[in-house]
């Protein structure tokens, strides 16, 4: 087993997404050891969930804006440049479980009270920057779980969200065109693609 000996540690910006530059000596494969200084964004876990409806087998995303987006494009919705198709996520707080976590934000961005969750994986976003793991599910769900049709996220978190169907197909074809620019939506289809 390997041995990683963090040297110093401090937040270097207490934001929302904190930052923090670690130095630390790892062992080398070739031998001996190296002495590295990184900042690591402390973003926290998430949880997200690609939603079928098995009625209509139709998916259901989400589509807000990102400032990151609108920054570097490309524009991939008819609102404009920024507006993102996703698959519905979340931070996970600490006092939650990452299921616990997506049926909450399910029911405030959706409106889909959810009861089966299925795990489809659990991964990092960009390991080399930040500690940000994604839990990924497939959630599956009936036309009677469709509690609150207006769900557009939390007024106090001045999300602005709404919800847009497509057939299992047009998704798949959406896929294939690069209209989906999100990594958690892309997973989650070509895993709903692959599975179903």
């Amino acid at each position: 087993m390997t041995t990683v000996t963090i040297k110093r540690r401090s937040t270097v910006y207490p934001g929302f997404l904190k930052v923090d530059q670690v130095t630390y000596t790892i062992p080398r494969f070739a031998g001996g050891e190296v002495e590295q200084t990184r900042e690591v964004l402390e973003r926290g876990d998430s949880a997200a969930a690609l939603i079928h409806d098995l009625d209509s087998d139709e998916l259901v995303f989400t589509e807000q804006f990102r400032f990151p987006v609108y920054l570097k494009g490309p524009e991939t919705t008819e609102t404009g440049k920024g507006w993102i198709l996703e698959a519905a996520a979340g931070s996970v707080p600490s006092d939650e479980h990452p299921d616990q976590t997506m049926r909450r934000e399910l029911m405030e961005e959706t409106g889909y009270d959810v009861t089966k969750l299925d795990l489809i994986a659990s991964f990092y976003v960009s390991p080399g920057g930040t500690s940000e793991r994604i839990f990924l599910f497939y959630a599956p769900v009936r036309k009677q779980d469709l509690k609150n049709p207006h769900a557009s996220g939390l007024a106090s978190e001045t999300e602005d969200i709404v919800s847009r169907r497509f057939s299992r197909a047009t998704a798949f074809a959406m896929l294939d065109d690069g209209k989906f620019v999100d990594a958690k939506t892309i997973i989650g289809l070509q895993w709903l693609r692959l599975k179903r």
